[in-house]
């Protein structure tokens, strides 16, 4: 790999930035949407039903994440690659953003990694999206829109043989509020068990896009995780969508009143 650059000029871009010009407040993210791996990397070392699992993927956000942008006009960034490659949510100087077991299943193609290794994947899949991210941040602060980021994850029901409970999720760090009102307003629903900062919280060590993208630019900012067996067909799919686009606005306009 030294010297040589990760992607085949034919192989998909790491990165779809989907209705830019959408007018709406919100930016969405999909940092784990895709599945794809690099044909110079196979599998790493997986058997085709590894690959279908949550390790590589966030499952039907990809897809919740699109219909949400239809719903809202709002504009959507998604990762193509396999977070197994590297996990575009995660400091590339962090052990983790290239993992050797996830869950409990080893990743053959990531153990004994060296520097040029990593640095290849960041090169051709980390920082490619990251960049995209920071330059439509830019041009929507250079044409004074508002801007408020919502990072799309899925979670499985059940990690290490332990269930989880909770149907959706809000994450946040160092600033809740637009976390809070929007929790607030999925337990309102009546049949959801909300978490928030459960199943994970957002740290520096564990998460990028919201620190980065939103604590360090200042931005109204959210990261939802909604569990998989909810969003793994496309009804599923369009009904988290619709909640969303119903709530996401009106948690919004709490957050400007405070």
């Amino acid at each position: 790999m030294v010297g040589a650059a990760l992607l085949d000029p034919y192989e998909p871009d790491p990165v779809t930035l989907e209705n830019e010009s959408g007018d709406s407040v919100f930016f969405l993210t999909c940092e784990h949407a895709g599945r794809v791996f690099p044909r110079r990397l196979g599998t790493l070392g997986l058997p085709e039903a590894e690959t279908l699992r949550h390790i590589a993927w966030d499952i039907g956000i990809g897809s919740v994440g699109r219909e949400l942008s239809r719903l809202l006009n709002a504009a959507v960034i998604l990762q193509t690659y396999s977070r197994l490659v590297i996990d575009c949510n995660r400091d590339p100087n962090v052990p983790s953003s290239i993992p050797e077991i996830s869950e409990s299943t080893e990743i053959p193609g990531n153990r004994g990694l060296d520097e040029a290794d990593r640095a290849a994947r960041a090169d051709a899949i980390f920082r490619p999206y990251h960049n995209a991210i920071r330059a439509a941040l830019d041009r929507r602060a250079a044409a004074n829109r508002a801007t408020a980021l919502v990072a799309l994850h899925s979670f499985t029901p059940v990690f290490k043989g332990v269930s989880r409970p909770w149907h959706v999720a809000v994450l946040f760090n160092r600033d809740r509020r637009l976390a809070h009102e929007l929790a607030e307003l999925l337990r309102a629903e009546g049949d959801l068990m909300v978490g928030e900062n459960e199943p994970y919280q957002v740290s520096d060590q564990t998460d990028y896009t919201v620190p980065v993208h939103g604590e360090r630019r200042g931005l109204p900012h959210v990261e939802i995780e909604i569990r998989q067996d909810l969003i793994i067909d496309p009804a599923g799919q369009r009904q988290w969508a619709e909640r969303l686009a119903r709530l996401l606005p009106a948690a919004y306009a709490e957050f400007l009143r405070r």
